[in-house]
């Protein structure tokens, strides 16, 4: 049986759910992401479009075209990043998923960091 992983923002208006365990998860540190989440770089994992469903407040998104080809959305109200959507390339079809408003426990089995050329001159990554 596949698990279930649901979420939410910050403020719960806008809830989801993801019916399959989300894929290409990547960290990714380009200066969009960068100032979409406020932080050193935004984790996202994608799924189909037919594994995502809004289980409520559709009406409290907002988007945000980011570029020809990405729409980005957020809640109107607390301004939690969510999700984006590519209508161009290899990622039409999917959803990504700001993996920080998941609200079920997931820890991928593979993830990436993307983009770390552009990183913030701020942001030093732990040595192992």
């Amino acid at each position: 049986m596949t698990e279930v992983y649901q979420g939410s923002c910050l403020c719960a208006a806008v809830r989801y759910e993801l019916l399959d365990e989300p894929k290409a998860v990547s960290h990714c540190h380009c200066s969009q992401c960068r100032k979409g989440h406020g932080a050193a770089f935004a984790s996202y994992g994608s799924v189909p479009y037919s594994a995502f469903s809004l289980l409520s407040c559709a009406e409290d998104l907002k988007a945000y075209r980011s570029s020809e080809s990405v729409l980005r959305e957020f809640c109107r109200h607390c301004g939690s990043t969510l999700f984006w959507k590519c209508s161009q390339g290899e990622a039409v079809g999917w959803i990504c998923v700001a993996l920080g408003t998941l609200d079920t426990p997931f820890k991928p089995s593979k993830q990436k960091h993307i983009y770390t050329g552009d990183s913030a001159i701020w942001f030093e990554a732990p040595q192992e």
